[in-house]
């Protein structure tokens, strides 16, 4: 999913020109703007410092992340059992 300057400063609540200072590198963001960037962009606040893939479960959080809050028990649930089936 392609997100815009524009669409991302309004889901931060910052401006445009905020969000072009931080992709180039020219301006740092407080902890809880980084939290809403993780948020918007549905990848872990590691991702955004240190980047790569290699975070193992990257993948599967991203999952989770994007059931909708009330039903991520269930997910939660259901991979506890898969885990359990093949230990």
């Amino acid at each position: 999913m392609l997100m815009t300057q524009e669409k991302l400063a309004e889901l931060l609540d910052v401006s445009v020109k905020f969000v072009s200072d931080i992709e180039l590198g020219a301006k740092g963001m407080s902890l809880k703007t980084l939290n809403r960037l993780s948020q918007c962009l549905l990848i872990s606040t590691d991702y955004i410092l240190y980047g790569g893939d290699d975070d193992e479960l990257s993948g599967i959080l991203s999952v989770i992340r994007k059931c909708p809050p009330e039903k991520r028990k269930y997910a939660e649930d259901i991979l506890k059992i898969y885990v359990k089936s093949v230990i």
